[in-house]
């Protein structure tokens, strides 16, 4: 079983509360996503995305996800990135 991308979508904005998620990816296993969230202040990229990792980690292990390339940004980062 494959996941789509709305269900990593409502998976991770699920757990991380008032985040903002975007995912592509066309093949039904390998994703780009990025998150934005207020969650992510203060914290190293890394511990940012181990956030993030721990949430699909189930997926990624029962291949329902392959791979999952992976952004974090705190909503000021992400402005900033955007203008």
């Amino acid at each position: 079983m494959t996941m789509n991308p709305i269900e990593i979508q409502n998976l991770i904005e699920t757990h991380i509360p008032n985040s903002k998620v975007f995912i592509q990816g066309d093949d039904g296993r390998h994703f780009d996503a990025i998150v934005i969230s207020d969650i992510f202040q203060g914290k190293t990229r890394v511990q940012q995305q181990q956030l993030v990792y721990a949430i699909v980690n189930q997926h990624i292990l029962d291949g329902s996800i392959h791979a999952l390339s992976l952004k974090t940004y705190t909503p000021e980062n992400w402005q900033h990135a955007n203008s």
